[in-house]
């Protein structure tokens, strides 16, 4: 890593010196970030029980003590209140400065932080439209949307030309958090260490810019761009902000909006370890240009069996996620109010997932009591943090409940949806999918 150290000197002058002291310490960043579609950074503060000092870069960003251990099994993160996230990693979406309402597109999204963090400033108002490339790490991001509880969000596997090229500014804002070398991940990733080389960071802002290059036809003229990387190598940060611009007359770099970490190009934001945060590079465009964007769809609504309707409505009260219900290949979905075409554009999942027509009745699906809240379901029982139940719970167990309960009943952690079962006679049959219950 001679050459790395060797760059990162003539990049930082007087201050290599200082991040070598990081570089070379065991202790990295640790960070979450409150799940506010879930909980209030105040209701999480008062359950966990070690303290939380917010990040500059997140409003609802906070640091976690490094003696924290295991904090994926905690029953919190199982119910979606938070997302575990490093530090600087929330610094894009708050530079993106998402608005309710806002149609926005996360174009390279697993594994879904930032997508969840935009979900959460749009707080069920406008349009998510998460996408990612590779199969493997879309079904990742597709779990984070659904344990987060996201209710209007589209999941794609699609290349970004293709995407970007059949949505033509469409979106009022665009996130481009790029594939790149990870030198802001040295500290917490061996293997990015071990791929590390000139030549990749050279390729990888090649990729960099052809990305950037298709993600600009998504976006309506007057759109926000925000271009970011976990790096720190300049060819992948100034030098493909530079390279777009001269090529794209239409778009211009303006202020960030924010304070953290410091300036580079004079308007995008650049941090370092000293700054607080493992790494990151953000640019804020303006797409001056105008754009004729492609309509919303308007297609011929399902027809919605009775018997769907009637599960609904004995299992949701006010029909929490609309009345806009679709059937594909025999799975129910409550659809985002606002959505594109989607056709041939490898759509994994389209707004929230109800469940599943199996003769003429329906079997639930898990995300769609994960993206209700207690009160907003027919039957809930309620468990405390630390308690037995929700260990069992959580472990795949049957859990005792009161006689009175009957059919799916909601299962939530201090007030948060964590999942569901079905109750009969004094017991919950365990309905919490075998791939994330606790060992």
């Amino acid at each position: 890593m001679n050459i790395f150290l060797e760059r990162m000197k003539s990049l930082l002058g007087d201050e290599f010196g200082n991040f070598l002291k990081f570089y070379n310490s065991d202790e990295n960043f640790r960070g979450l970030r409150v799940n506010t579609l879930k909980c209030s950074p105040d209701k999480l503060k008062a359950m966990i029980n070690f303290e939380l000092k917010q990040t500059p870069f997140c409003k609802d960003g906070f640091y976690i003590p490094s003696e924290v251990k295991s904090i994926g099994n905690n029953p919190l993160h199982h119910a979606g209140a938070f997302y575990v996230q490093e530090p600087s990693a929330t610094s894009a979406v708050t530079m993106l400065d998402v608005q309710k309402g806002d149609k926005v597109l996360d174009l390279c999204a697993a594994p879904g932080g930032k997508s969840t963090q935009i979900a959460a400033a749009l707080d069920g108002e406008g349009l998510l439209w998460s996408n990612e490339i590779v199969r493997n790490r879309a079904i990742i991001l597709l779990s984070n949307i659904e344990r987060m509880g996201v209710r209007n969000a589209v999941v794609s596997n699609c290349h970004p030309d293709k995407l970007c090229v059949r949505l033509r500014g469409y979106f009022d804002k665009v996130l481009v958090d790029a594939p790149c070398s990870g030198e802001g991940m040295f500290r917490k990733n061996s293997a990015a260490q071990t791929e590390w080389s000139v030549e990749h960071v050279k390729s990888c802002a090649a990729r960099q810019l052809e990305i950037l290059n298709s993600a600009k036809n998504a976006l309506r003229g007057g759109g926000v761009l925000v271009y970011s990387t976990c790096t720190f190598s300049e060819e992948e940060n100034e030098g493909v902000i530079t390279e777009f611009l001269r090529q794209n007359s239409d778009f211009t770099l303006e202020e960030s909006g924010v304070d953290f970490g410091r300036a580079a190009l004079g308007c995008a934001r650049r941090i370092f370890p000293m700054d607080g945060g493992e790494g990151h590079f953000a640019a804020r465009l303006r797409k001056n240009s105008e754009t004729i964007p492609v309509s919303e769809y308007r297609g011929k609504p399902d027809r919605i069996p009775q018997f769907v309707e009637d599960f609904y409505s004995g299992n949701f009260l006010d029909k929490p996620f609309g009345d806009n219900l679709g059937i594909v290949g025999g799975k129910i979905y409550a659809v985002p109010e606002h959505i594109p075409d989607i056709e041939g554009l490898s759509v994994m999942r389209k707004g929230v997932l109800l469940g599943e027509i199996k003769k003429n009745r329906v079997e639930p699906h898990h995300c769609a009591f994960m993206a209700a809240k207690p009160e907003d379901c027919m039957r809930s029982v309620d468990f405390d943090l630390n308690s037995e139940e929700i260990k069992k719970f959580l472990h795949g167990e049957e859990i005792k409940v009161s006689y009175d309960l009957r059919g799916y009943t909601a299962v939530s952690v201090n007030k948060i949806t964590v999942g569901f079962g079905k109750a009969s006679n004094g017991s919950l049959k365990n309905k919490y999918p075998k791939g994330l219950r606790t060992l």
